[in-house]
């Protein structure tokens, strides 16, 4: 079963997870919970440095009765209005809970309150992020001048959204999306 199944989303105020700012505390939690998905390289694989790095751009979902970490996604600013949710995964025993749904829409949010116009991802879950409003990438997406900042950049994350080859072995069979925010 994947990260991004069809979820039935839980709003009973008992049940449903808190969405909160990850900690520092978080990390090994957080990598827990990507790792399987790494290995069947879903989700990229990082070094527990990277994660402590990008503890300000990860959120994370708490049980509120264990208090445990059961979800986490990040959101990278990629530019002045642009960015990219980053591993949105969901513990595999809360798959189907409406847990990734949330996360993705905290993400949204916090893009809105950057003020950022669009939101890239890339994911083998074309129908999870299709369902968030997301669409496949045609074409061009920045204009030359950006693009040619962006390529001075030595995150993958922005390899993969320039789709230049040097990610192609990392990326095969990744659908690039993007979604306009209101």
């Amino acid at each position: 079963m994947s990260p991004w199944q069809a979820e039935q989303v839980d709003t009973t105020p008992e049940t449903a997870p808190l969405i909160r700012p990850a900690l520092p505390a978080d990390v090994r939690a957080i990598r827990t919970i990507v790792d399987p998905y790494a290995e069947e390289r879903i989700l990229l694989a990082k070094d527990l440095v990277d994660f402590y790095e990008a503890v300000p751009e990860f959120l994370v979902a708490e049980d509120p009765g264990s208090g445990q970490v059961i979800g986490c996604g990040a959101l990278h600013v990629m530019w002045e209005d642009l960015g990219e949710v980053r591993t949105l995964a969901v513990r595999r025993d809360r798959l189907g809970t409406g847990v990734g749904h949330q996360l993705l829409e905290a993400l949204l949010q916090r893009a809105r309150d950057y003020r950022l116009a669009r939101v890239f991802c890339l994911t083998f879950e074309v129908g999870f992020f299709s369902g968030h409003g997301f669409a496949p990438i045609e074409g061009e997406v920045v204009d030359r001048e950006v693009y040619l900042e962006l390529l001075l950049s030595r995150d993958d994350g922005i390899a993969e959204f320039l789709d230049l080859a040097r990610v192609k072995p990392n990326t095969l069979g990744n659908t690039r999306m993007l979604r306009q925010l209101d």
